[in-house]
C-alpha cells in the first residue's frame, strides 16, 4: 500500500473515531495533532503532498508525530515495497483490526444503544472475534434459527426487539 492511501485511511478512521461520520479534513487534522503535539505540527500543504503522492517518504520526525498521532507504528507510515502482498500479514494482526473497528463501533453508537455497544465490546473482547462473525453469519443463513436462539439464550425485551432488523422485517410483511 502506498504511503498517500495509508494516511487517506487513518484520516478516515480517525474520523469516525471522532464521532465526524466522515474523514477528517486535511485543515481538521493539521489543527489536531498541532493541539495534541503541543505546537509540533505539519503543514497542510506538507500533508497534501504526501497524499497526493509527491512526497513518497516522510522525514523521521514527521513519521513519529503522525504515528503517535494516529497510534500506529511509525514502521506503518513508509510506503510498502513493490510486490508486497497484505495477504501475507497474521491472522493475529488481522484480528487485531477487526477488534479495533469493533471497539470504534462501540465508542459510536454506545450512547444511542448502551445494548450494542455492549454486544460489540464483547465481540471485539473475544480471542477469536472473526470466527465468532463467521457463526453470527451461518446463523444469519437461518432466521427461524435466530428466534430460537434468542428465546433460549438471552431473552428480548420489547424494546430491542422492536429494533431488531428481524422484527422489522416480519412487521413489513
Amino acid at each position: 500500500m502506498k504511503l498517500s492511501d495509508k494516511i487517506r485511511y487513518l484520516r478516515e478512521v480517525e474520523g469516525s473515531l471522532r464521532g465526524l461520520d466522515r474523514a477528517m479534513t486535511q485543515q481538521e487534522l493539521v489543527r489536531a495533532i498541532a493541539a495534541e503535539a503541543k505546537g509540533k505540527g505539519i503543514s497542510q500543504s506538507y500533508l497534501s503532498q504526501i497524499e497526493s503522492g509527491a512526497r513518497p517518504h516522510l522525514t523521521n520526525t514527521t513519521r513519529l508525530l503522525l504515528a503517535k498521532f494516529f497510534k500506529v507504528h511509525p514502521g506503518y507510515l513508509v510506503e510498502d515495497p513493490e510486490n508486497y502482498q497484505s495477504e501475507l500479514r497474521t491472522i493475529e494482526v488481522l484480528e487485531d483490526k477487526l477488534d479495533l473497528w469493533l471497539v470504534a463501533g462501540a465508542d459510536r453508537f454506545g450512547r444511542r444503544d448502551p445494548d450494542l455497544c455492549r454486544a460489540l465490546l464483547a465481540l471485539a473482547q473475544y480471542e477469536d472475534s472473526r470466527r465468532c462473525l463467521l457463526l453470527l453469519e451461518s446463523i444469519l443463513k437461518t432466521p427461524a434459527l435466530v428466534d430460537r436462539l434468542g428465546a433460549v439464550l438471552a431473552p428480548i425485551t420489547q424494546t430491542a426487539k422492536k429494533a431488531s432488523p428481524v422484527s422489522r422485517k416480519k412487521s413489513v410483511k
